[in-house]
């Protein structure tokens, strides 16, 4: 084994979609490159469903990981949010019923 395989090349960082890269020395192509990010940034932040998703996912993964670490704690918390939205569901049938 040489001495040249143990090293490895650095990888380049990737760029996220919403910078500019730097070493852009063409002011279009840097006015471009400002634009597209602009509109990545833009684009990120209106997207409403998928930002929805991505909370919806991250709360799911921390219930789950509090359910597995206090399972009773869990139970409580689901027969609380149970007995709640019940009483929500029983006040608003009796005032519309009224």
């Amino acid at each position: 084994m040489s001495s040249s395989s143990a090293i490895t090349p650095k990888k380049p960082v990737p760029v996220p979609r919403t910078a500019v890269p730097l070493g852009i020395a063409d002011p279009v192509e840097s006015a471009r490159a400002e634009l597209k990010a602009a509109l990545m940034a833009i684009e990120v932040k209106a997207n409403v469903p998928k930002r929805l998703s991505v909370a919806t996912d991250d709360g799911v993964r921390k219930a789950r990981i509090f359910a597995h670490r206090e399972p009773a704690a869990a139970v409580a918390a689901v027969v609380g949010i149970a007995a709640a939205v019940g009483a929500a569901v029983w006040a608003a049938v009796w005032a519309y019923t009224r």
